[in-house]
């Protein structure tokens, strides 16, 4: 195995002349020791956009499938990256639209590599655990990105690593003293209802959450990776455990049937609101190719109806929208519909390798997913 002397976390950063005379965005890599003997690649473009600054566009971090595909190469120059694999410029890239990370995940898939064969991953969590220690180094190295919207998009078993990442995510939020506070708190909870003391459990239950509060700034309860708005975040100074309760649990709901009117004429309306701010939550989008026969498209619908969500049987209900081929005036190139934050889009003549097939398609569905469209 190929052994390379490299510091902790190097960066490279430069500009896309010299070598390639191609493509003039700004970019960077560098490697991470995520665990000794371990050390992962990632390569970041930053957005190259003539319309805006890499600031006003959101970060992209590509996962690639198999688990073993690398992000640097095939995501990278045959997908979604600035150059082709002939290293001429990709019109349809998504560096047009985001800056991009590519990351060779895991360890021992790409440029990312171990000192030995004990190091390489043993599953899905240690991939996440890898991944959590890359992000962090990645973030403070790059403050820049600090308060840009960061999407997670991945290709086949991808999809797996991603969803361990975002779990991984959402345990950051409390370090080791903050979650032994709530897991007390918890177990005082458990002990009343165990006890049939339920008037007395839902009273511990909101001083539970206070402890939560104090120790995540003020964490969204619905879902933990977006920001409580100010209002819930209110002062609980003279507050009884049942107004608590209301503001957390209630007034979200009624705030939640909103969410069309302020992502629609409001937002024309006021014609200020950034293009990648949303009112409200975060959406979520399931994309498949049509030619695709490992993870059929039949199959992806069939999936998607079981999904427990409350808004599933209006969303089952809707149209299929058409989408015009960018490429091809007046032929239709993906359907798609969408009910609040969820999305579904088939691309029409495309495979398992979406950007690679229909990079044109794929690029705007990047636009309509991140809100420039």
């Amino acid at each position: 195995m190929a052994r390379y002397c490299i510091s902790v976390f190097l960066v490279t950063t430069l500009l896309f002349t010299a070598c390639f005379n191609a493509v003039s965005g700004k970019e960077a890599w560098g490697y991470v020791d995520v665990r000794d003997g371990a050390h992962m690649f990632w390569w970041l473009y930053y957005a190259n956009s003539s319309s805006a600054s890499f600031q006003d566009l959101p970060l992209v971090m590509w996962l690639q499938g198999g688990p073993g595909g690398s992000s640097c190469g095939f995501g990278n120059f045959a997908e979604i990256g600035p150059l082709d694999t002939a290293l001429q410029p990709r019109e349809t890239s998504w560096v047009n639209a985001a800056s991009v990370l590519f990351v060779d995940n895991p360890v021992g898939t790409g440029y990312s590599y171990t000192d030995s064969y004990d190091a390489l991953t043993k599953d899905v969590a240690m991939v996440a655990s890898d991944m959590m220690v890359l992000l962090k180094h990645f973030f403070s190295k790059k403050p820049e990105f600090q308060n840009i919207p960061f999407y997670i998009f991945s290709e086949s078993y991808g999809g797996k690593m991603a969803a361990a990442i975002s779990f991984e995510l959402a345990k950051s939020l409390l370090d080791d003293f903050g979650l032994n506070e709530v897991t007390r708190a918890a177990k005082e909870v458990q002990k009343a209802v165990e006890q049939e003391q339920y008037d007395k459990a839902t009273q511990l239950w909101s001083i539970a959450e206070n402890v939560v509060e104090q120790n995540t700034n003020g964490v969204n309860f619905y879902n933990i990776l977006t920001p409580s708005s100010d209002l819930l975040k209110s002062s609980t100074a003279h507050e009884d455990y049942l107004s608590a309760l209301n503001r957390r649990h209630v007034r979200p709901l009624h705030g939640q049937s909103l969410d069309a009117l302020m992502n629609g004429p409001i937002r024309e309306k006021l014609g200020i609101i950034p293009k990648n701010v949303t009112w409200g939550g975060v959406n979520v989008t399931v994309y498949n190719g049509q030619l695709d026969l490992i993870v059929d498209t039949m199959g992806q619908e069939l999936w998607v109806k079981k999904l427990k969500w409350d808004g599933l049987q209006k969303f089952n209900q809707m149209k299929w929208t058409a989408l015009e081929d960018p490429q091809l005036t007046g032929q239709t190139g993906a359907f798609y519909k969408t009910y609040k934050n969820f999305a579904f889009y088939w691309i029409l003549k495309a495979g398992h390798m979406i950007p690679s097939d229909q990079g044109s398609m794929a690029l705007r569905m990047l636009r309509m997913v991140t809100l420039q469209e």
